[in-house]
């Protein structure tokens, strides 16, 4: 696998600040718009069995641009907030993306 595979990072977390936390997002996404190199899209998921358990996955054009932005103050600043929004630490799922089919 080379530089061009795309990378995902899970972000599982549980929080009962939804609301803050989405602002926190909201706001950080505003202040990081017109910057290269950050993430290609972003999925929020609920846990429909685990009320507050959220998992959010995040794509990158490679595991580099994902380095790069985790060396950003901005994202190293989002990540302080987030979890101080937490019930439990987040936990972090490093994915190299083997294979992604769109239907419809």
């Amino acid at each position: 696998m080379g530089a061009s595979t795309k990378f995902v990072q899970i972000i599982e977390f549980e929080t009962d600040r939804i609301e803050e936390m989405r602002a926190l997002a909201e706001e950080t996404d505003q202040r990081l718009a017109d910057r290269d190199g950050g993430p290609s899209y972003r999925l929020v998921l609920k846990d429909r069995n685990q009320p507050n358990r959220y998992l959010v996955l995040v794509e990158f054009a490679s595991h580099e641009e994902a380095m790069r932005n985790s060396e950003d103050p901005g994202t190293s600043k989002f990540a302080e907030q987030m979890a101080a929004l937490c019930t439990r630490p987040p936990v972090f799922t490093d994915c190299d993306v083997e294979d992604r089919t769109t239907f419809g």
